[in-house]
């Protein structure tokens, strides 16, 4: 009878302790949904629904160190002055994956992978280009953004191209400078 008491006082603890149990990975909660909405306002270029997710003094790392880290405020200046040279952009939604993860020290970060695709105003041409962000949240706000991606193909057509444009640019002034001295 004592083995029978032990046992399922064993099995009604280990069924409490798994009730109690925090998720430490998920792929719904508020968090992600408040990410799709950042993703949504990006896309649309809606700085100001954007920004309403971000905590003043968040630290905004993309492609940078912590000593590089921009604010939100200059992240919304990057973005607008980028959506200058594109006609369109949006992150392709067949690639897009999300994930909230409980770190061992209690953080929650939601991670955030898709492919990027624009088109630049300067060559009509459209880029993809895979990216990864993992936004930390205190208290339903991103108070730490880090994000990875690789521009190196697009940086090099716009090498190119201002390259391009110098050479013509000193065509034309010779041509100038002959026509004057005839």
């Amino acid at each position: 009878m004592k083995r029978v008491f032990f046992l399922g006082l064993a099995i009604v603890l280990s069924m409490a302790a798994c009730q109690k149990a925090e998720k430490r990975y998920t792929q719904q909660s508020p968090e992600i949904d408040t990410y799709k909405k950042i993703i949504a306002a990006y896309e649309n270029r809606d700085w100001d629904a954007l920004a309403s997710h971000y905590a003043d003094t968040v630290k905004i790392l993309n492609n940078a160190t912590m000593e590089n880290a921009h604010s939100i405020n200059e992240l919304i200046a990057m973005n607008k002055d980028d959506a200058t040279h594109f006609g369109s952009w949006k992150y392709d939604p067949e690639s897009v994956e999300y994930e909230m993860v409980v770190t061992d020290k209690g953080q929650t970060w939601v991670n955030f992978w898709g492919n990027w695709v624009a088109t630049l105003l300067a060559n009509n041409k459209t880029y993809v280009i895979p990216a990864h962000i993992t936004a930390q949240f205190i208290d339903g706000k991103i108070v730490r953004e880090d994000g990875y991606w690789d521009l190196s193909k697009l940086m090099l057509d716009m090498q190119a191209m201002q390259e391009a444009e110098k050479s013509t640019s000193e065509e034309n002034a010779m041509i100038e400078e002959t026509s004057s001295e005839e």
